[in-house]
């Protein structure tokens, strides 16, 4: 399966844990497949540089190295203009392009759009929820 993993959700996991670092050691294991851009590979130091000035204490949780290394790359070669945020286009872009299934995000503009063309926007809560349920 594979999907978009937006920087919001990278942030979380690596300075926060939670879902979002299970949803990361899901990639590891290669239980899913993670697609980015070359654009979105820049966004994840810079968004993570801004939070390590803000969270200087913060362990980190997890490389951003490794994260990086995890994902297939992908350029896109069609250009969204859908997103009320248009700096979030990259991930459909990527998406799309990638033939991902899902992007997962915590983004509201992001998750507004819900689907655009077969690829489905969903926070990390629904994806665990819906497409890997825990057993009883």
């Amino acid at each position: 399966m594979k999907i978009v993993i937006d920087t919001n959700v990278v942030a979380s996991a690596i300075f926060f844990g939670g879902r979002p670092r299970q949803l990361l050691e899901e990639l590891f294991r290669k239980h899913i497949d993670a697609v980015a851009s070359p654009e979105i590979l820049i966004e994840y130091p810079e968004t993570f540089d801004e939070l390590r000035k803000r969270y200087p204490d913060k362990p980190i949780r997890i490389p951003l190295l490794q994260i990086a290394a995890s994902c297939k790359i992908v350029t896109p070669t069609q250009n969204f203009h859908v997103c009320r945020d248009p700096d979030d286009d990259k991930f459909i872009d990527c998406a799309v392009e990638g033939k991902c299934i899902y992007i997962v995000s915590g983004d509201k503009d992001l998750l507004s759009l819900e689907k655009i063309k077969d690829v489905e926007i969903v926070t990390v809560s629904e994806f665990f929820n819906r497409y890997m349920p825990e057993e009883e």
